[in-house]
């Protein structure tokens, strides 16, 4: 089992607090083995096997269980042992969860962790039964620092390890075998296929799946460009099928839902304001575009801007398309005190001024970047830094804040709070 101890360090403050800890993400994005490694770290805390209860809600001995049922067995768990830790995999299996978690934050002496697939984790219902008193940690498929570790290599193979990263994504399935290509993006179309099957399609009760799948496909094909509902029904309507911009919609919300996409919203750095429309939207992993349509290197650009995307995500930024005027920058990212503004290319062009002039009409003092898979043109344009996008991913400057439970971050939070 390969450790990711960002996600137990960013879990660490919380251990024994009364808050109910929420881990959601997308299905294996390793989830379940941050549970395994969280008992693990409560072991070496010296905390007994019998005090740590764990259940895994995808099992099928839990099928068709009822909110009720799950109490009573966690309850009878717990019977006779004092103050527990109960670890909750897939909760979103159960309906009405919240409730019976809700219980047991308020009646029993236990420290509560769940998991899901789902965004209903982060719901409505929850805000109603759990306000103030949850927290929310995001899973997210492996960084390419975590890949590297799966990979057994270290940053000096960073470059030359980018490229697998690139072309396979970041499932720890993946990156912890040694799958060639086609096999590889194999496993991930099963996994797209049960989150399609089984968390959307089956849970919203489609009817029409060939028309969902199509849809479905058109957004995977089209990451990273600007998205309009009444240009999908258009591009479907050229093919004879018929769908509302309600239903697009509606298909857009539940594979946000299911982390196969998240949205990234367009910020008008003039007005100074949140736009609600004209949004993008990136994949939770590079590697669910090339299982549905294949590895091509015309699609390399697009896939190195979703790269960057999670990452800055990763690490805890809300990230906006940045417009400016008739210009966009590709993001314009924000924590806490911090802003960062990032261009994305693959090759830098001969005159780097076509990726670093719109960055240079922006008048104030945020660290300001061109993220490139061109190694030859790193270097300083006045002040607009040019980095190779394996030393952006892996953290070399002070300007990009490391990710939420590194020792670095933790360090950081520091600083920024003194």
């Amino acid at each position: 089992m390969f450790e990711r101890p960002t996600y137990i360090n960013a879990i660490a403050p919380f251990i024994d607090k009364p808050l109910v800890k929420i881990l959601a993400g997308v299905r294996r994005s390793g989830k379940s083995t941050i549970l395994l490694l969280l008992r693990e770290e409560l072991l070496r805390r010296g905390i007994s096997p019998d005090n740590i209860i764990a259940r895994n809600y995808s099992d099928i001995r839990y099928e068709s269980m009822t909110a009720s049922e799950m109490h009573s067995d966690i309850v009878a768990a717990m019977q006779g042992k004092g103050h527990c830790y109960l670890l909750l995999d897939e909760l979103q299996e159960i309906d009405g969860w919240e409730r019976s978690v809700n219980t047991l934050l308020e009646s029993a002496d236990a420290d509560i962790y769940v998991t899901g697939s789902n965004s209903k984790l982060m719901s409505a219902e929850i805000s109603t039964y759990l306000t103030g008193r949850y927290v929310l940690l995001p899973v997210y498929t492996l960084s390419f620092a975590e890949y590297l570790t799966f990979r057994g290599k270290t940053n000096a193979d960073a470059a030359s390890v980018f490229t697998d990263y690139l072309q396979y994504g970041g499932f720890p399935v993946i990156a912890a075998s040694d799958f060639d290509r086609h096999s590889a993006y194999q496993i991930v179309d099963g996994i797209y296929s049960t989150v399609i099957t089984n968390d959307i399609a089956r849970r919203h009760d489609i009817r029409n799946q060939e028309l969902f799948d199509r849809v479905v496909r058109y957004i995977v094909e089209n990451v990273g460009k600007t998205f309009s509902a009444n240009n999908v029904v258009a591009f479907l309507k050229g093919e004879r099928r018929s769908v509302s911009v309600e239903a697009i919609y509606n298909y857009i919300k539940w594979l946000t839902e299911a982390f196969i996409v998240y949205p990234c919203k367009r910020f008008d750095l003039q007005g100074k304001q949140v736009l609600k429309t004209q949004e993008k939207y990136y994949l939770s992993d590079v590697s669910l575009r090339y299982a549905k349509a294949g590895f091509d290197g015309k699609m390399v650009s697009a896939m190195l801007e979703n790269i960057v995307y999670l990452e800055m995500k990763r690490r805890g930024y809300d990230v906006y398309v940045g417009k400016l005027g008739d210009k966009e920058i590709d993001f314009v990212a924000t924590r806490e005190n911090n802003r960062i503004y990032v261009q994305v290319c693959r090759n830098l062009p001969d005159d780097s001024s076509r990726e670093t002039e719109n960055l240079a009409k922006l008048n104030d003092n945020y660290h300001k970047y061109v993220v490139t898979a061109d190694g030859l043109s790193v270097g300083n344009d006045n002040g607009i830094e040019i980095v190779h996008i394996a030393d952006f991913l892996l953290f070399t400057s002070p300007h990009l804040l490391p990710r939420r439970g590194t020792s670095l971050y933790f360090q950081q939070t520091k600083c920024l709070t003194s």
